[in-house]
């Protein structure tokens, strides 16, 4: 049987092309609203550094349980933390503190400051106040205790990926503590260079009262308030009463008069 005569006639087309093309026609709006499947959410690369060979097995056995994590490197020092830091672009790198030489801290700080999108989790066997702060300052995203349990550290790493900042349970408290005392101590240097007596007549300016209720109720002078009420307006670097009163309220400044 020759070719030419399996071939269709000239000007038809074959019949399951017909077909293809009606069910094409008829069905061609259900196409376009077939969604491809979602893709995969990306696994969250990590390097973890230890100076203990043990912790560092105890870890990866651990996020290797969980599919989006994959940990791609290990390091046993700061300097080759950051070296495979530079060369594994990792998206976490999970340190400890204290390591050998160059500390966890100061490895941390600067692959925060060289790599600003590789998040860096600290980790410690104590909750000590000076490591605590320095890892804060140097830009760390978390910091924890190697006591935490095993379903925290994956949570833990999850809120890092989502760019949250996170504290062991265990030093969060220390960490309002510490900012608490750091607000009181700058809003009574607010009024360091004040007098005990100028302090007084300060608040009584900030409660609305005039000169010569202020010196009725300290048992001065109303020629001594007037020279306090100066004295106070330029030493705050302030034009008026309105403006010495406004900073005193917002320095708070009832909680530093001595009773």
């Amino acid at each position: 049987m020759s070719l030419v005569q399996n071939q269709p006639p000239v000007g038809k087309e074959p019949r399951k092309i017909v077909r293809q093309q009606a069910f094409f026609a008829e069905n061609g709006a259900i196409w376009g609203k077939i969604r491809p499947m979602p893709k995969q959410s990306a696994k969250q690369r990590i390097i973890l550094v230890d100076d203990h060979e043990v912790v560092r097995l105890g870890l990866k056995s651990l996020l290797e349980r969980h599919p989006q994590f994959d940990v791609i490197g290990e390091a046993s020092s700061a300097r080759e933390a950051i070296e495979k830091t530079e060369l594994l672009k990792p998206d976490v790198v999970v340190m400890d503190i204290r390591l050998p030489g160059t500390s966890g801290i100061e490895a941390c700080e600067q692959i925060v400051e060289k790599y600003p999108n590789v998040k860096v989790i600290m980790l410690t066997s104590y909750a000590e106040d000076e490591m605590l702060f320095s890892a804060i300052r140097a830009g760390a995203s978390g910091y924890i205790l190697k006591q935490i349990g095993s379903d925290d550290l994956v949570k833990a790493l999850e809120a890092v990926s989502r760019g949250e900042a996170l504290l062991d349970p265990a030093v969060t408290q220390r960490v309002f503590q510490q900012v608490r005392r750091a607000v009181k101590e700058e809003e009574a240097s607010a009024f360091a260079h004040l007098s005990q007596q100028e302090k007084h007549v300060l608040l009584l300016v900030s409660e609305g009262k005039t000169n010569r209720e202020i010196a009725k109720q300290l048992f001065l002078g109303e020629g001594t308030v007037r020279n306090y009420v100066s004295s106070i307006l330029s030493k705050l670097g302030v034009n008026n009463r309105a403006e010495a009163a406004a900073y005193a309220v917002e320095h708070n400044l009832r909680e530093y008069i001595a009773s």
